[in-house]
């Protein structure tokens, strides 16, 4: 059949995005992207190193960064995402700033980080105060902690795991019970650090439950990359991505008279937490058992 008359595919515009050696999660990525927009994915060169803090500056530096960039220009994309948290928090504020510069230098085209993103996520929300979640050892996530307190965000609990390699392993479940954890001093938003750490399907869950904004490392790349380019990323009830969803439950209460059930069992929850339920329409289909 001939199908000369379609005219092509649909015009594409282009995120170039470089990401440690070891990252597993391009569909995740994927998830939030409209069908307009196309990832082009370059990795950094391997070295024998786990995750550190010496591996955070080894995939950062700026050469390695600098010559990943050149590489994407080839596509012609019209912004390059540095999609490592740890790698570029670890040089602090000026660090980020320096590797922002870097990669818009060798490319000639807007560039910014994932540790730059989370701060711009963060002014976008109005949360100065916000818990952490990390896959990361002692050590990285002090440093995360140290990054934020520089850009004047308060860290008001902190959960982490102490990996140090194979971190796209993590579930769901144990996503959602650190997450759990952390919360119990009333934050303003919760974020989940590190870009090899599974989180799409685990956001609205959290925003449902804790009612809060969840904001997560691949979510905030991908958002203010999109947003560069005037287009917004896509996923189901996320409070950076969706205006409804960031006015919070409270505004829905009016729609959804019946109450929420609890997100691992049938039972009712509280009065309390039924207060200002969301519609079900709102909330994502359950997870398999051994995702949540």
């Amino acid at each position: 059949m001939d199908v000369a008359f379609l005219g092509g595919p649909l015009p594409q515009r282009g995120i170039g995005v470089v990401a440690p050696f070891d990252f597993a999660l391009d569909r995740e990525l994927w998830r939030w992207v409209p069908d307009d927009v196309s990832l082009h994915l370059t990795r950094t060169p391997f070295v024998p190193v786990e995750v550190s803090l010496d591996l955070a500056r080894l995939v950062s530096e700026h050469e390695t960064l600098r010559e990943a960039v050149r590489a994407l220009t080839a596509v012609a994309p019209g912004v390059v995402a540095y999609a490592c948290t740890s790698g570029s928090f670890v040089g602090g504020l000026a660090g980020e700033r320096a590797m922002t510069a870097a990669m818009r230098q060798a490319g000639d085209l807007p560039a910014l980080t994932t540790s730059g993103a989370l701060l711009e996520a963060l002014r976008e929300l109005g949360a100065r105060r916000i818990a952490v979640v990390t896959p990361y050892t002692r050590s990285v996530t002090d440093a995360l902690e140290g990054y934020l307190r520089e850009a004047g965000i308060e860290v008001c609990g902190r959960s982490y795991l102490g990996l140090t390699r194979e971190i796209w392993r993590v579930s769901y479940r144990d996503v959602v019970d650190m997450a759990r954890r952390v919360v119990a001093d009333a934050p303003e938003a919760l974020f989940l650090s590190c870009t090899n750490l599974p989180t799409y399907d685990v956001i609205p869950q959290l925003e449902a439950e804790l009612r809060m904004p969840v904001l997560s490392a691949n979510q905030v790349t991908l958002w203010a990359a999109l947003r560069s380019l005037g287009k917004r990323a896509v996923g189901p009830y996320q409070a950076l991505l969706d205006p409804v969803a960031r006015r919070g439950p409270a505004s829905l209460a009016a729609e959804a008279p019946a109450p929420l059930t609890s997100v691992e069992s049938s039972a009712p929850l509280t009065a309390a937490e039924t207060a200002a339920p969301l519609p079900d329409a709102l909330l994502p289909e359950p997870l398999p058992d051994e995702e949540v």
